[in-house]
């Protein structure tokens, strides 16, 4: 499975950008996919994921509100729409997809198999 990201860019704090997936090589379902991202200097950390049949959502307590994921498996893709942007949104936004993450899991990214090569969304304040 290839994982591609898109949509990042510079964007002004309070404005908003949509990040995209496309998954290929095997269809997004019955993949868990999610979200992570990484600061310069810090380690990755878990932003949201979304289970294969959509309606099981998880965020982390930073995001919670203003990012919202989605996904449709007829385009095998994977959104974040991220809202009410802030200058600590800065980083490296990487897509992670798995098809054995136990829920409990959702927010180690050790439990993902697959990864996208990231998209840069950077925050001016």
């Amino acid at each position: 499975v290839q994982l591609q990201a898109s949509g990042g860019g510079l964007v002004q704090a309070g404005g908003s950008l949509r990040l995209s997936c496309a998954a290929s090589g095997r269809t997004v379902s019955p993949y868990t996919t999610g979200w992570f991202r990484q600061a310069p200097g810090k380690e990755r950390e878990f932003v949201a994921a979304i289970r294969w049949f959509g309606s099981n959502t998880r965020y982390a307590d930073s995001v919670k509100g203003r990012f919202t994921i989605s996904r449709d498996n007829a385009k095998n893709s994977v959104y974040l729409q991220m809202n009410s942007l802030k200058y600590e949104d800065t980083a490296v936004y990487y897509c992670t997809g798995s098809m054995t993450i136990i829920w409990s899991n959702i927010a180690r990214a050790a439990s993902y198999e697959f990864w996208g090569q990231g998209t840069l969304v950077t925050v001016s304040s």
